[in-house]
């Protein structure tokens, strides 16, 4: 939120109120908008998740499975030249034109499970990263109720804007609208 940012917040009883305040607040162009339910909405995700790009989780990922992969190889191969191990019943050797040998399948079983391990990891740290947690400080514009029977949505936009984000939201059916 930069400081020339206005905040609204609308408290609504129910909720195709909400969904419908939600439905007009998107059309008129405010997308920087916080939903509080006291319970998951489809209908609210469905507005809320509408235009919105996809995750950029799937990325880290990616990078973590295709880690976990190099890593295993390469540790795996390492070990069996360095120790000179016999795995799949022939050694692995080196030649000019790379590692020969019949002993590689062996080791996709540890490449595989490295990728699983190391693609959840990097989709753990993706999520944290990218959802910017932990949140140590609450919201300022959570209200209490939000956690028991009502709903709220805080709209993010100009201050030049707020008086028609206020007129948007009580149209809709907020029983109160604050700054």
């Amino acid at each position: 939120m930069s400081p020339t940012t206005s905040t609204v917040v609308g408290v609504f009883e129910h909720v195709d109120t909400t969904v419908r305040a939600l439905e007009e607040l998107r059309t008129k162009g405010y997308h920087d908008l916080t939903v509080y339910t006291p319970v998951p909405i489809h209908e609210i995700e469905d507005v809320l998740e509408r235009d919105r790009p996809v995750s950029r989780v799937r990325l880290f990922t990616l990078v973590g499975g295709l880690l976990g992969i190099v890593s295993a190889f390469t540790l795996t191969i390492w070990t069996s030249l360095t120790w000179g191990l016999v795995t799949g019943g022939k050694y692995l050797q080196l030649t000019p034109s790379g590692i020969s040998g019949s002993s590689i399948p062996p080791f996709v079983i540890i490449a595989f499970e490295m990728m699983v391990l190391f693609g959840g990891i990097a989709t753990l740290l993706g999520l944290v990263t990218l959802a910017r947690l932990p949140k140590l400080r609450p919201s300022p514009w959570f209200d209490p109720r939000f956690t028991n029977d009502r709903f709220g949505v805080a709209v993010h936009c100009p201050p030049e804007r707020a008086a028609s984000v206020r007129e948007i939201l009580q149209r809709a059916g907020a029983e109160e609208v604050r700054p």
